[in-house]
């Protein structure tokens, strides 16, 4: 078996997944990721409209049968109608990890007051952590430094792939280290 970590990116946007303007979260969660991981890592990228049956389906398929301990997701996560990406991520997850969406959020309230109706949201997939991010890239990189240093850690836990990170970017924290 490969010592590869596969990590899904998982843009939910009806206007990007028809070609109505690029994707612009996406890549900023790869170039992120690129940055903060010293392991050796490939991203499988998908994306989707804001359909929660599909949402729900492409989490699995990442999870199941792509095999990505990690599975960050970008778009979805406001209180607009159609967003409805933390309702799918709770219906695909054994577990919820509220910490993740409450780290988020003090963060985001640091620089815009809009960032208390973000439901970003966090949860466990067999082997696998899922990770709602807001869909603006100021917004996913700084959520992402925040709390990342707690990712590999929870990946260990769950018996997911072994992440390293760049100290000088972002420090994993592992307990006893």
């Amino acid at each position: 078996m490969s010592n590869l970590a596969r990590i899904g990116i998982l843009t939910i946007s009806d206007r990007a997944s028809r070609g109505e303007y690029p994707d612009k979260g996406g890549p900023t969660i790869l170039e992120w990721l690129s940055r903060a991981l010293s392991s050796p890592w490939e991203a499988v990228a998908r994306v989707i409209p804001d359909d929660g049956a599909l949402i729900e389906a492409t989490l699995r398929e990442l999870c199941d049968t792509e095999g990505c301990c990690l599975v960050v997701t970008t778009g979805g996560t406001g209180p607009a109608p159609r967003d409805i990406t933390p309702e799918a991520t709770e219906k695909v997850c054994a577990k919820m990890l509220p910490g993740f969406g409450e780290r988020m959020r003090s963060v985001s309230l640091g620089s815009v007051p809009t960032a208390i109706l973000s439901r970003q949201t966090a949860g466990i997939r067999g082997q696998s952590l899922i990770i709602n991010l807001p869909g603006k890239p100021a917004a996913i990189a700084e959520c992402l430094q925040a709390v990342f240093p707690a990712v590999p850690y929870c990946i260990d836990l769950i018996g997911g792939a072994y992440l390293e990170t760049r100290a000088d970017f972002c420090a994993a924290f592992r307990p006893g280290r």
